[in-house]
């Protein structure tokens, strides 16, 4: 249902007899939270009155200055598809946050992406994006708690017998249309257990609204099949991690402004200055867009994920790739992100990089029409090919120096996100892990 205004939402919840209302936002991380409050509290929402304690969500502000303000988007409400019996029904919004005197709160994911945005139309452009998110269906114990266990043996494109998670990915593809997304395509993807659903592409700030929602989703479909969805990027080794392809294209004046018929490869002027920001600055986003520890175990060679800072139209083994359609459909794919990142930080960090190319007018290098993966690293370096961080500590440090990127979030995220990771590295780095224990045990 499309609402555009305050008074669209409370006609809207009184037409369907709507309950409680979930206020949702998420923390710098990517985690969504959530606040209920009845109908009757629903005006009162609104008017960006609801207040909760910012001290206990991570990274938001300290415990001498909790109170923060919830002011909902009317254009994101939408009733879950579940909860439709004598409970009533239950509906959501996405927020973003403001400090107590109403000013924007710094540490909001969803208003760094805006103000990416404003700078991009500012600038006079539209910025259109269509994610790809991946992830693993694995079984649950007898407690309910999930275990890196398939139920399938399916491959890329493969149906029941093999895919043994359709029936639950058919049930996600119908809750997530009754949410109002516009689902293009829903297979299972080269591992075992991997799934992917594809919705239609829209403006930089819905999409990210959509990611929120469609992992959200995805988990609670899956609990109703005693099932357990993950997005995190490399559950099994061995096999294919989870990747979050992003398509981005700007519009201007209502065409898109990455078309140019007459120039080569039909990739405007603009195009190419984009790309060579998403190039410029691709190791500095990075810890961004592939935020965990384990983000680094799907970023080697050999599983289709993007090592290499290159592109091409048709070869999958670069950083970029460039669909082959034209005209409206012409745009960028950027295969190095993971369904782990919060999807409002990744998309403000790579948009800002793509900016800052067309700002300085960067040119990129020519498309790399071998697969990467087999060159030498002597050819690899002659071709000026460098490569994505090899660990989140590198790619910590690589953020903590681009001053595009760190500008684009803000001090406030930037620190907070540097602080929460680098503790997270450290807990990594000084465990002893059961690889260690089953190499060297006996042999030293």
């Amino acid at each position: 249902m499309t609402t555009t205004g305050k008074e669209d939402v409370l006609r809207s919840a009184a037409e369907l007899k709507v309950k409680f209302v979930h206020l949702q936002f998420t923390d710098i991380l990517g985690t969504l939270k959530n606040v209920a409050v009845p109908v009757e509290q629903l005006e009162k929402a609104l008017d960006g009155q609801v207040l909760f304690d910012g001290s206990s969500i991570e990274g938001f502000v300290r415990i001498e200055e909790s109170d923060m303000l919830l002011r909902p988007d009317p254009a994101t409400f939408a009733v879950f598809p579940w909860r439709h019996d004598g409970e009533g029904v239950t509906a959501r919004m996405l927020c973003d946050i403001h400090s107590p005197d109403g000013e924007p709160f710094a540490g909001c994911p969803r208003l760094a992406l805006k103000r990416v945005l404003a700078e991009a139309a500012q600038m006079g452009y539209t910025v259109m994006c269509g994610p790809e998110a991946e992830f693993f269906l694995f079984q649950r114990d007898e407690n309910g708690r999930p275990i890196p266990r398939t139920h399938d043996q399916g491959g890329y494109f493969d149906l029941l017998p093999l895919d043994r998670g359709e029936d639950a990915r058919r049930d996600m593809v119908l809750a997530l249309q009754r949410m109002g997304f516009e689902v293009e395509a829903a297979h299972h993807e080269v591992a075992p257990a991997q799934h992917e659903i594809d919705f239609r592409y829209t403006d930089a700030l819905r999409t990210a609204d959509n990611v929120a929602t469609f992992k959200f989703v995805v988990r609670i479909i899956a609990l109703t099949h005693n099932l357990h969805a993950t997005f995190m990027p490399k559950p099994m080794f061995g096999v294919a991690g989870s990747g979050m392809h992003t398509h981005q294209s700007l519009f201007s004046g209502g065409a898109n402004a990455f078309f140019d018929p007459g120039a080569p490869h039909g990739l405007s002027a603009t195009a190419m200055h984009y790309l060579a920001g998403l190039m410029q600055h691709a190791r500095g986003f990075t810890a961004v867009s592939n935020p965990l520890v384990n983000s680094y175990k799907r970023l080697v060679t050999g599983f289709e994920a993007p090592v290499y800072i290159a592109w091409s139209e048709r070869n999958r083994s670069p950083f970029i790739r460039v669909p082959a359609r034209r005209g409206p459909g012409t745009r960028l794919e950027l295969r190095s992100p993971d369904p782990s990142c919060n999807p409002y930080l990744a998309l403000a960090a790579t948009i800002s990089a793509g900016l800052d190319g067309i700002k300085r007018r960067l040119q990129p290098p020519p498309p790399t029409k071998r697969n990467i993966y087999t060159m030498t690293p002597e050819e690899r370096a002659n071709a000026g090919i460098r490569t994505l961080p090899v660990t989140l500590r590198e790619a910590l440090d690589e953020l903590s120096r681009d001053e595009v990127i760190t500008a684009a979030l803000g001090p406030h995220i930037v620190g907070r996100f540097l602080e929460a990771k680098g503790i997270e590295w450290e807990m990594y780095r000084t465990q002893v892990h059961q690889w260690e224990i089953d190499k060297y045990l006996a042999s030293f």
